[in-house]
This record gives C-alpha cells, sequence and structure tokens, in this order.
C-alpha cells in the first residue's frame, strides 16, 4: 500500500549535477541539452541569495523542473522553470534567454512572469465582502491570460515546491500560501485532471491550515495502517485470484490509502469521526481494455454485493476534466465496505498526470492538436462549480474565454466585462454616477482613448469631473465608445431623466433637422402624437430628442394614416370638387377618366409623401408635392385643375429622387457612398461630381431611384456616419 501520508519534512535539495545525471538518460538528447544550457545560465547569475521558501534561485528551479519532469513535460518547459526564479537578475534578462536558448523558452518564462502577480492579488481580495466573486475571476484571468498551458503548469509546479519547503515560515506566510492553494492551485490542478498534484497541494494546505486535525487523522490512521493493511492484502489476494481464473490478462490489482483532506471532507460531510469512515483504503484494477473493465467489474459484483448509490461509470461518460475510471463499492470481507477503481493503463496515466499526459512531441515539435487541446481545457472550466451550488453545465461557459476579459480596479478587484467592452462601459459597470461624470480614462498607468477595447489583466483608473453627464457621441455605435446594452441603457435613462424643456429643444431640433434633410413640407405633430398616444406635441418632441422614439416612427404613423385616409384633403393646397375614386397601380386618385398619371419632374414625389394630382392639357394626370412651388403657383390660376390623390398602401415601383451630399473630398468618397446605395439594392441614375481643390470639398448631386420615404431617411443617415461627411440631405 502507498505510505499514509506526506514527508512534510523541507525536500532535499538537488545539486545540479546530480539532477543533471538522473534525467540523462530519461530525455530526448535535445531536450537534455536545452536543460543543461538553462541550469549553465542560471549558474552564471546565482548571487546565492534565497527566495522566500529558503532555497536559492537555481535549487527552486530545479526542483520546479523535477516535478514538471515527473509529468513527462518537454525539455522546453523545464529550462523555462530553472531560469524563471533568475529572471528577475539584472545580469539575466529574456533578451538573453531568447539568445542562448530560443524564443520557445523566453516565451514560456515572460509567460509565467506575467503570473507572478497572482498571490499578491490573491491576498488583496481574501477580507473583503465580495470574496467568492473575486475569486472567481482569478481562476478565469489565470486561463484567460496564457496562450500556452505549460504556463500553468509552471506556476502550479512552482507553487508546490514552495508549500512542500514551507514548513520553516511564519505561521502567517504558511496560511496565506495553504488558503491561495485551496482557492486558486488546488481546484486549476483538479481541472487539469493532475490527481498527484492535486493530493499534495490539498494535504499540504490541509496541514498548514489545521494541523491538529491532520495531525488527529494521521494518528488514527497510523493505528489501524497494520490491521487495514492486512485486510487489504486479503482481498487483493481474493481478487488476483479471481480475475486469473477468468482468464483476465496483463491486470494489476494496487490497494492505496486515501490522502488525508479527503478522509477530513467525507468525515465533515458525514458529520462523523474516523471512527465512522470504513473505507480509508480503496483498491485499483488496471488492465488493458475498455473490455477488460467490464469484465473486471462483472466478476467483482459476484464475488461482493455491492453498493448501487456508490456506483459512477466514468468510461461513459467522463469527467468534464476528461477523467475515465468505472467507480464502485461492495460490501467484502467482514461485511465491511471496499471502494473499488478499475480503468485502464491509459485511463490511469491520464488521471494522474491529467493534460500533461497528453504531452507528445515528435521530432521535437508539438503535437498538431496542442491548440485545441488548450481550447478543450478552457471549456471545461466550470469554476462556479467549486464554489457554489450553481447547476451550469460545462456547455454554458463553452466560449468563456473567448467572450469575456478580466480586469483590474485600483483597488485591486477583478472585473470581468464582455471581450470589446471600453473604459466607459468598465465605469458604468462600477457605478452609473462614475460612468456620467467619466472624461478620461488611464490605462496601466497611461491615458488611452476612451474607445480603447480592454485587454485580459488591464488596470483601469476613470478620470472624473465634478459634474456634468454622458455625451450624446456615446450613443452612436460607428465611433466605438459602448459595447455593453447596460451602459448604453444608463446613458438613455440618463438622458431620459434630464429637464423635459431641454429634451423638447433637443426634439425639434433633431425635427427641424429631419424636415430639412427630407425636404419635407411641415410635420402633423399633433396626429403622430394622437397616434402614439402622446397627451400633447411636446410629450411627443420631448421623446424624440430623449431618444425613446425614432424619427422613422413618426414618418411611418404619418404614412399610415395617409393610407387608411386616401381622400385626406392636403393642408397645402384646398379642394373642393369631388370625383369618383379612380386607382391605378401606386397611386389612388380621384378621377374623370383613364388619365396617364405620373410624377413631376420638379419635385420628384416619392410614397409616403403628401401629394396632390394636376390634370394637365393633354399629358394626363402630373403627381406634385402638395408643397411643390410649382403647383402651389398654378393652384392660384387653375385650382378646378387639381384633384386629390394619395399613394396606394403598397406601392410597385420605385421613383428617383435628387440627394445633395457636401463632404471633405478623400480617396474612396463616391465608392464608400456607392457601396451603401448597392448594399440597399437600389438603382443610381444620375450622377453629379464637383470638387473644390483649394478647399478640398466634394459637393456630389446623386439621382437615386427609391421606393418611399422611410427608406430614403435611412440611406441619408447610413451615408451622413461615412467618415469626412459635413451634411447630406434631399434637393428641393
Amino acid at each position: 500500500m502507498k505510505e499514509l501520508y506526506y514527508n512534510l519534512s523541507p525536500m532535499e535539495t538537488i545539486t545540479p549535477e546530480s539532477w543533471l545525471q538522473k534525467i540523462s538518460t530519461e530525455l530526448k538528447p535535445a531536450d537534455y541539452e536545452l536543460v543543461r544550457q538553462a541550469i549553465a545560465l542560471s549558474q552564471l547569475v546565482n548571487d546565492g541569495k534565497l527566495t522566500t521558501s529558503g532555497q536559492s534561485h537555481l535549487a527552486q528551479g530545479i526542483m520546479t523542473a523535477e516535478i514538471l519532469h515527473q509529468l513527462n513535460l518537454d525539455g522546453h518547459t523545464l529550462a523555462a522553470a530553472i531560469l524563471h526564479s533568475s529572471v528577475p537578475h539584472p545580469d539575466l534578462t529574456l533578451e538573453n534567454i531568447t539568445e542562448h536558448l530560443g524564443e520557445q523558452v523566453a516565451k514560456l518564462v515572460r509567460g509565467t512572469e506575467h503570473m507572478s502577480g497572482i498571490s499578491e492579488l490573491y491576498q488583496n481580495i481574501l477580507h473583503r465582502s465580495n470574496y467568492h466573486h473575486n475569486v472567481d475571476n482569478i481562476r478565469k484571468m489565470f486561463l484567460a491570460m496564457v496562450d500556452d498551458i505549460r504556463v500553468v503548469l509552471i506556476k502550479i509546479a512552482e507553487h508546490l515546491n514552495i508549500l512542500r519547503n514551507a514548513k520553516a515560515l511564519s505561521e502567517k506566510i504558511k496560511k496565506q500560501l495553504a488558503t491561495e492553494t485551496m482557492a486558486i492551485y488546488a481546484p486549476l490542478t483538479n481541472r487539469l485532471g493532475i490527481a498527484q498534484l492535486k493530493w499534495e497541494l490539498e494535504d499540504l494546505s490541509f496541514y498548514y491550515l489545521e494541523p491538529e486535525k491532520y495531525q488527529e487523522i494521521v494518528d488514527a490512521l497510523t493505528e489501524r495502517f497494520p490491521e487495514c493493511h492486512q485486510y487489504i492484502k486479503e482481498v487483493v489476494a481474493t481478487l488476483e485470484k479471481a480475475l486469473a481464473n477468468a482468464h483476465v490478462k496483463n491486470f494489476q490489482v494496487t490497494g492505496r490509502t486515501k490522502h488525508i483532506y479527503s478522509i477530513y471532507r467525507k468525515m465533515h460531510r458525514k458529520k462523523t469521526d474516523l471512527a465512522g469512515i470504513y473505507d480509508v483504503s480503496a483498491l485499483r484494477i488496471f488492465v488493458p481494455t475498455i473490455t477488460d473493465c467490464y469484465t473486471v467489474l462483472s466478476l467483482v459484483n459476484s464475488a461482493w454485493q455491492y453498493i448501487p448509490d456508490e456506483f459512477d461509470d466514468y468510461i461513459a461518460a467522463p469527467k468534464p476534466n476528461g477523467y475515465r475510471s468505472i467507480h464502485t463499492a461492495v460490501y467484502g470481507p467482514k461485511n465491511r465496505i471496499v471502494e473499488i477503481q478499475i480503468r485502464t493503463y491509459d485511463m490511469h496515466n491520464q488521471a494522474e498526470l491529467g493534460i500533461a499526459a497528453h504531452w507528445v512531441y515528435k521530432e521535437g515539435k508539438q503535437e498538431a492538436h496542442y491548440q485545441t487541446k488548450l481550447a478543450w481545457l478552457r471549456e471545461v472550466m466550470d469554476w462556479q462549480q467549486e464554489i457554489t451550488s450553481s447547476k451550469k453545465t460545462p456547455s454554458t461557459l463553452q466560449q468563456i474565454f473567448s467572450e469575456h476579459v478580466y480586469v483590474f480596479t485600483p483597488a485591486g478587484d477583478v472585473l470581468e466585462l464582455p471581450h470589446g467592452a471600453t473604459a466607459i462601459d468598465f465605469a458604468y459597470h462600477l457605478h452609473s454616477e462614475i460612468g456620467h461624470r467619466c472624461r478620461g480614462a488611464k490605462i496601466n498607468g497611461n491615458i488611452t482613448p476612451l474607445t480603447y477595447a480592454l485587454k485580459t489583466g488591464d488596470r483601469i483608473e476613470i478620470l472624473t469631473s465634478k459634474d456634468g453627464g454622458p455625451s450624446r457621441d456615446w450613443l452612436i455605435p460607428s465611433l466605438g465608445f459602448l459595447h455593453t446594452s447596460k451602459a448604453r441603457s444608463k446613458i438613455l435613462h440618463w438622458f431620459k431623466k434630464q429637464s423635459q424643456k431641454h429634451h423638447i429643444a433637443e426634439g425639434q431640433e433633431i425635427l427641424n433637422k429631419e424636415i430639412k434633410r427630407l425636404n419635407l413640407s411641415k410635420i402633423d405633430l399633433g396626429t403622430a402624437a394622437d397616434k402614439l398616444s402622446f397627451k400633447t406635441d411636446d410629450n411627443l418632441l420631448a421623446a424624440l430628442g430623449s431618444g425613446d422614439i425614432k424619427f422613422n416612427t413618426i414618418l411611418n404613423v404619418l404614412s399610415i394614416e395617409l393610407e387608411k385616409n386616401p381622400t385626406a384633403i392636403p393642408e397645402e393646397i384646398t379642394i373642393t370638387t369631388p370625383f369618383k375614386e379612380k386607382y391605378t397601380p401606386d397611386i389612388n386618385i380621384q378621377g374623370v377618366g383613364n388619365l396617364l398619371v405620373y410624377t413631376a419632374s420638379c419635385c420628384k414625389p416619392i410614397p409616403g409623401e403628401k401629394i396632390i394630382g394636376y390634370i394637365t392639357q393633354g399629358r394626363g394626370v402630373s403627381i406634385h408635392r402638395t408643397n411643390c412651388l410649382n403647383a402651389l403657383h398654378t393652384h392660384k390660376l387653375h385650382p378646378e385643375r387639381f384633384i386629390t390623390v394619395a399613394w396606394s398602401k403598397k406601392t410597385a415601383n420605385r421613383y428617383p429622387v435628387d440627394i445633395i451630399i457636401k463632404a471633405f473630398d478623400r480617396q474612396g468618397l463616391v465608392r464608400d457612398i456607392s457601396n451603401i446605395i448597392i448594399d440597399a439594392e437600389l438603382s443610381v441614375v444620375g450622377l453629379d461630381l464637383a470638387i473644390d481643390k483649394k478647399e478640398r470639398l466634394a459637393n456630389i448631386r446623386m439621382s437615386i431611384e427609391i421606393s418611399g420615404l422611410q427608406p430614403l431617411s435611412s440611406i441619408l443617415d447610413k451615408i451622413s456616419k461615412l467618415p469626412n461627411i459635413i451634411e447630406v440631405y434631399r434637393n428641393d
């Protein structure tokens, strides 16, 4: 059986010479040479100073590398582990490492250095009220900040080595190391599936945190060890005989004592002392194939009565970290509970080494699926299950690291924000008032534009004014100030809460601008307000100014009203003569016969606008906008020739309209405008371009065919958002 507990004395120091001799036959020649050069480089700068764990930098590096060597890691990883402890020395830089050992080793050292702040960060949040939220984000950030999983393995191995040598440190430091291990490193190691490191991390931490309880369990196990050892020996002999009789080949049956912390957790869960825990020992049966696993399970269940509630088939349904094995429990000889694990040799290798078991090198190159394995690892990092009773499944967090960034507040808290979030999003995440008064941001100590997309690991400080509010520019998507709907919602709410008078003025300004841009007659606000359930015109303007409604909404309800009442008489021209109703495909008219109907070229009306019909001499009915100057002038002379017309509910044709675009000239300007027209599947029927080279101004007159007023408004809006555009509007 495995020994009962770990030796907690400081680890014996391995000299560079003895360790190199030990690994000389265990590593590939190229890997061995990398490690040898790393030791030589570290020796050049080794000044005899000790680390916090009482080791020299070189000794700490070698012991860390030995832990990684037991996980079958490659030479680059071992070399990086050795040099990581020596890099702080002024005579050893990352450039030196790149020059002597290559970019890959230097990259691993650099990545491990980035992780050095984890301990300080954890201690900063240890006693805060939002501890669980912070520690959860630290765990996520740990993996989100690295692009090579070997960096994480180096950091875990380094931490384990420090724990092994922490016995001589002060009680305060030991407890700090232990709490950090339980919160960060042990759960992380568990998720990586590295059982042999996870057990040791937990047992050492338990010893430093609860030395009396630890020793109590050890003493009880020591007392029970002889009898327990004899019992397991008898069970092993019985199983070996049964497997041999069943002709199972190449099997191995071993007994082991559970590690101390797992026994303590079971005692705590069952609310009993060690006397009430019978299954402190367990058996493992190793076989070559999966078929053999189920054959062995059948033999075990035939020999003893199994306990249904204690059966788990992690071969059929592996754990998220890739662990596979059959777990069962039976009432063995003397009616004592015996836990049994059944797995293949490959499964056992995976269970002990976790992701490190996948580290296969061919001709010195990483396995082709390495990045896929890293992506898989990140998909199963369901940290919430470690600290809450959340029922989230790994699939809900499948893209957590590509969709989120983890950043620091000035106080050291870690916040999770969506990928693409800006400093303004960060400010509103902290507090609405901080967002409202935000005037700038420092990222990692440097003044940075508010449109900067935050990256994992950034430390953000928001610069605020004493008063004031958000800018309306922040709400313009094309400018890139905002990414989160939460911040956008808070900004819109702020504008909504401003004075009614201010919103009315803003709304009137928007209304006037749109009327001018679309070359409309005056808007019937009363009708629009009634249709949109506003009590007054001012309320409608206030809603427009605050952003609660869009101008297109007003256009829409006025257009619907006109369609429902096609015989309504336009305000601009009054008609008193009644006519019988006739129809054309696009226009409803009050006519006197089958007359040709066409839109006038002077005002070019389009669907959605108020129109009037003029009976010409011999050319049918000419359709004008009701505010057309030509129509108004003619109406004074021949009012009897005007008839009531209105657009049909559904128009089949498109109609020409002229738009004017003024802009600062630049390369690709006409192309960008044309692309918007093409994307909207519209036709350009005319284009006139005038360039003022002295002022570098471009004046563009463009004729397009369009189906209505609302599509025109949309096109004008899109063009107005292009770079260098000064103004764009419909021509009179």
